[in-house]
């Protein structure tokens, strides 16, 4: 082998240029890729290996990057993509009878390629379609000829309030234009700021742990309390983090609150940045929001011309800065430790909690991360104050909250009310009562990692604490089902999409969401098993006492919540091979 000389293939110049044009940085590695197929509409071997020598990364790790979006693709597309939502509400609406049609009709259309893909944020337009990255839907099956000319359906407006609601976070819906910071300002943007930042930071701080805010994403942490750990973090610089990485099934009031007003958003991270002592924010918004992510970015740099952001907020030495980073598909990265992994360029697997972000968190530096509806609250507090926020609730946990009410009933859609409000309440007063001919069976409530809720728990008061009653509030959605739906249907959707959206890092999820399906679709399809109940119970114990994180944990409530009130349903399906 003496004398013989190898030589690398130079480098494609156009990777080198994306590489040079991110500063070889490695957290900005799932933007160079996103970056490649966007001009390549795919990622070969050969670009992973070009950019793993520019990077200085092994060829597998960036692979093994790039293989866990959804949104990236490592072989070659059709010109244009059709990515029609299979999640439970879609699923509802005949998603799976919209598939089959626009396959057949594709026949016509060879550049164009179609294919599944859990939940879009789109719920209010089921069952919605991604066009490239165009949002659509609702879609029929009288649209599929038009949608290759242009067809995209109508967002749905939410400028009027429906009867009952109290609006804070949206009360300019439909009053400004979302595009254009004269008209935020002229009803009231940044006014917040201008009072937070001419007192020291510690009394907008206390403001907000007076108002008794909760986080908004599900768990209800204090918001108040975990700006308070990233305060007396002795560690600089800090972050602030927006998680708008909207992924669970049901949900999709951080689109509607993007689209109503984004510079509410921005100005609660600015108040949140102050109070902390954090220069720079990030706004993780996932990839399916592209016209979403495109009206932050004007608000951001409409901010940053008149001085909302930037160097020197309003005259002060107060500074903070904000970036938007789009996902790629993953709906693991709505958890706050996979989100931060993602950002700083890596597979957005969950971190082993403690430590937690608000010690170490996007670059091991203290982090806050709040989602988008938790910010939007911020400026009304800090501007009226604790009390106000507080007398806004008869209930006793205090404030209003975004929800979203689904399924078969006569007005779906968003509301805003105060908390303690009850199922039959979301479905009678917001949501206009059941179809005609409708009759209540179930609700899938908080979320596909929710409750299945019988018409026993109708009159249960809604919170935080109400799971331990039997009715998850989680991020405040309910997707009502009448007598036409069964609920191992349902819960076989659920487990779908579970085991689509499972990371694969650990065995009881990986594993236990695919056996727990593969036992659901027995059943649906009558060939249940003798013990195929008490399996799916067994596996829901296993998933939630040894899964690594949440979403692997969440997965038992579904399940459990289905067996526990249906379970004559699940075990007369066992009985035709009894």
């Amino acid at each position: 082998m003496h004398g013989i000389k190898f030589t690398l293939k130079p480098v494609d110049p156009q990777i080198r240029i994306i590489a040079e044009k991110f500063q070889h940085n490695t957290y900005s590695t799932l933007e160079i890729l996103k970056e490649i197929q966007e001009k390549h509409g795919w990622i070969s071997p050969e670009q992973i290996s070009d950019l793993g020598r520019e990077l200085k990364l092994p060829a597998g790790t960036l692979y093994g990057i790039a293989s866990f979006y959804s949104m990236l693709n490592l072989t070659p597309k059709g010109a244009n993509t059709i990515r029609i939502c299979d999640g439970p509400v879609c699923w509802l609406n005949g998603s799976h009878e919209i598939y089959q049609a626009i396959d057949l009709q594709l026949k016509l259309f060879p550049e164009w390629h179609v294919g599944r893909t859990s939940c879009l944020g789109l719920c209010d337009r089921a069952p919605s379609i991604l066009i490239n990255q165009e949002q659509a839907g609702a879609i029929l099956k009288k649209d599929i000829p038009n949608l290759f000319y242009g067809w995209r359906g109508q967002p749905v407006d939410y400028s009027k309030t429906r009867n009952g609601e109290i609006r804070v976070m949206m009360a300019n819906a439909g009053k400004i234009n979302p595009d254009s910071l004269k008209s935020a300002l002229e009803h009231g943007a940044y006014q917040g700021l201008k009072v937070a930042i001419k007192s020291p930071p510690e009394h907008s701080l206390l403001q907000i742990e007076n108002s008794g805010l909760s986080g908004r994403g599900g768990a209800g942490f204090p918001v108040g309390r975990k700006w308070r750990f990233v305060r007396q973090a002795n560690r600089l610089p800090k972050y602030i983090i927006c998680n708008a990485d909207e992924s669970e099934p049901l949900i999709f009031k951080d689109r509607v609150l993007i689209d109503s007003n984004p510079h509410q958003i921005l100005e609660g991270m600015a108040i949140a940045g102050y109070c902390t002592g954090a220069s720079e924010g990030f706004i993780y918004i996932r990839g399916e929001y592209k016209s979403q992510a495109e009206r932050i970015e004007q608000a951001i740099h409409s901010a940053e011309n008149e001085g909302f952001l930037g160097d020197h907020i309003l005259g002060t030495n107060y500074t903070f800065r904000i970036h938007l980073h789009r996902g790629a598909g993953a709906y693991i990265c709505g958890e706050e430790t996979a989100l931060i992994e993602s950002l700083e360029g890596k597979r957005g697997e969950p971190r082993l909690r403690p430590p937690f972000p608000p010690q170490y968190g996007y670059l091991g530096l203290p982090t806050l991360v709040n989602n988008v509806e938790s910010f939007a609250s911020v400026p009304p507090i800090i501007l009226h104050g604790a009390e106000w926020f507080r007398s806004l609730s008869t209930y006793s946990t205090p404030g209003t909250k975004m929800y979203m009410v689904l399924g078969h009933i006569q007005q779906p859609g968003l509301f805003e009310a105060p908390f303690g409000i009850t199922l039959r309440q979301v479905i009678e007063d917001y949501g206009g009562g059941l179809l005609p001919n409708s009759k209540f069976n179930f609700a899938l409530t908080g979320g596909a990692a929710g409750t299945i809720v019988p018409d026993s728990l109708l009159d249960v008061p809604i919170d935080y604490a109400s799971a331990m009653k039997g009715v998850s509030l989680g991020a405040g959605a309910f997707l009502v089902c009448d007598q036409s739906i069964s609920p191992v249907e349902m819960l076989r959707e659920i487990l779908h999409f579970f085991e689509m959206e499972s990371c694969g890092k650990c065995t009881p999820c990986r594993v236990g969401t695919y056996l727990s399906r593969v036992i659901l679709d027995r059943l649906i399809t009558n060939r249940g098993l003798p013990g195929d109940t008490s399996e799916l119970n067994d596996l829901a114990d296993l998933m939630q006492d040894s899964s690594f994180c949440g979403l692997g944990q969440s997965v038992a409530v579904p399940v459990k919540s289905a067996l526990s009130h249906f379970s004559e349903i699940f075990t007369s399906l066992e009985s035709t091979h009894s």
